[in-house]
């Protein structure tokens, strides 16, 4: 999966040209704004790929508006609790999983298809991920996986390093939060649910690939703009 933190469409479209099959569009961390996503992710869907976003923290009006708009997922951060997973599925599943309000216009038109088969599907085609990324997160993990709703987790391993100590450091690729993040990952795959993690390179997501994850986010457009002018402008 691809990851889009700069707010130029043309970015996310190139991301899915250059073989990404779903971007996410962060606006957690990421400098997008409404409009920006909005543009983005349609830029994604005529480039062939599959839209979706990150919303930033609690912002769970966000990932409907984005759904109607025509996201096909919505990655949650800082899913602690069963009520933060409950929250999150009532803004992005229609009854009886959740109670997201009609109105997906553009998504109707994106996806060209009528109302009646949007809502009869939009609640399995449209992925809603919860990121785990805490200790309490982890600790609450069957019970969140155990909500209706939720299709996957997804491992942030920065917040993750962060919380195993106690805020003494951060320290993401280190072997001790690797296995914390797969074991995460295991008890998602063997609950049926997405494995998701977001992995710094493509080394990296092989990695957590091998370990039984099933998607991973590699690195971000600025990640890969800072490498490819590395490599241009590198001796010769």
């Amino acid at each position: 999966m691809g990851w889009s933190a700069i707010p130029a469409p043309m970015n996310a479209g190139a991301l899915a040209r250059g073989g990404f099959q779903a971007v996410c569009v962060d606006l957690q961390h990421g400098f997008h704004d409404e409009a920006s996503m909005f543009a983005s992710m349609q830029a994604v869907h005529q480039a062939g790929g599959s839209p979706g976003l990150r919303i930033p923290v609690g912002r769970f009006d966000l990932a409907s508006r984005a759904l109607d708009a025509g996201a096909q997922f919505v990655i949650a951060p800082m899913i602690n609790t069963v009520a933060d997973a409950q929250a999150l599925v009532a803004a992005t599943k229609y009854p009886p999983v959740g109670g997201r309000s009609w109105g997906p216009a553009l998504a109707l038109e994106l996806w060209a298809t009528a109302q009646s088969d949007y809502l009869a599907a939009a609640n399995e085609l449209v992925l809603t991920i919860a990121m785990i990324e805490t200790v309490e997160a982890r600790d609450n993990l069957d019970a969140i996986l155990a909500v209706p709703g939720i299709d996957g987790i997804f491992v942030g391993p920065s917040d993750l390093s962060i919380t195993l100590a106690n805020g003494a450091r951060i320290e993401a690729t280190a072997p001790h939060v690797v296995d914390a993040a797969v074991a995460i990952g295991t008890a998602a795959r063997e609950a049926g649910k997405i494995a998701g993690v977001y992995a710094f390179d493509a080394d990296k997501a092989k990695a957590f690939f091998d370990r039984g994850f099933t998607l991973a986010a590699v690195g971000s457009d600025v990640i890969a703009l800072k490498t490819a002018a590395a490599i241009g402008t590198a001796a010769p």
